[in-house]
């Protein structure tokens, strides 16, 4: 079933996909509800939530952005989007961050066995971005549902080179937290490329928030993970 409604979506959105990336995703499907019978990984475990609610759902933004270059995927959780992505679209150089290693002891493990190459890094998203290496650094970091846009942008930007963008995947109530970004991003000098509003194919909305960096990142930013949850900028 995931490869069938894989491959009914990629060719109603006008998206290439081969016989091996599909291979990779139900591999990848596979891992994950193995993986999840030992740690909490996802909620969604029928292969038709997985394909749709997490894989489709991933590679969405491909209607909307040309990703390419050097990649981050902020709080990538049990991989999303960020390897669906890179299935998509193996020329990317993809990172994938996330602050708890088990997670990422799971996705070595997918990494190895769908022969997708990632820097998998164990951090949380407000400290990674002060090392030098990944500061003002990525083409493209992407975040799906890990916090409200104001936190999600003095979390996220920081990693984007100038000229790069953040791409934040969220629910049908994204432009409602744009509005809520407004400082945010005059601070962290981000602007609104463009807000995407699409359904998947069981008739869930996606809101798909698109925002160029314009300038490197502020020195005092990001603050410490507590205060910008509680003062969002």
């Amino acid at each position: 079933m995931i490869k069938e409604l894989l491959k009914k979506w990629c060719a109603e959105n006008d998206v290439e996909i081969s016989d091996i990336q599909l291979d990779q995703f139900e591999a990848y499907a596979s891992l994950l509800k193995e993986w999840n019978e030992k740690m909490n990984l996802t909620a969604i475990t029928n292969d038709e939530g997985i394909a749709v609610k997490h894989f489709i759902d991933s590679i969405t933004v491909l209607r909307y952005a040309d990703i390419k270059g050097r990649v981050i995927d902020i709080g990538t959780g049990a991989g999303f989007p960020g390897i669906p992505l890179k299935i998509m679209k193996p020329e990317i150089e993809l990172t994938l961050l996330d602050s708890l290693n088990k997670r990422l002891i799971f996705l070595d493990e997918v990494c190895r066995q769908t022969g997708i190459k990632a820097e998998l890094v164990h951090s949380r998203a407000e400290e990674g971005s002060r090392k030098s290496e990944y500061r003002d650094s990525f083409d493209f970091a992407l975040s799906r549902a890990v916090a409200n846009l104001p936190a999600l942008c003095e979390y996220c930007l920081p990693y984007v080179r100038r000229g790069g963008m953040f791409i934040s995947m969220k629910g049908p109530e994204g432009d409602n937290e744009l509005e809520l970004s407004a400082n945010a991003m005059k601070l962290l000098c981000g602007k609104t490329e463009s807000v995407e509003k699409l359904t998947l194919p069981d008739g869930s909305c996606r809101t798909i928030i698109i925002i160029t960096k314009l300038a490197s990142t502020p020195e005092k930013y990001p603050r410490k993970g507590q205060k910008i949850n509680k003062n969002p900028l």
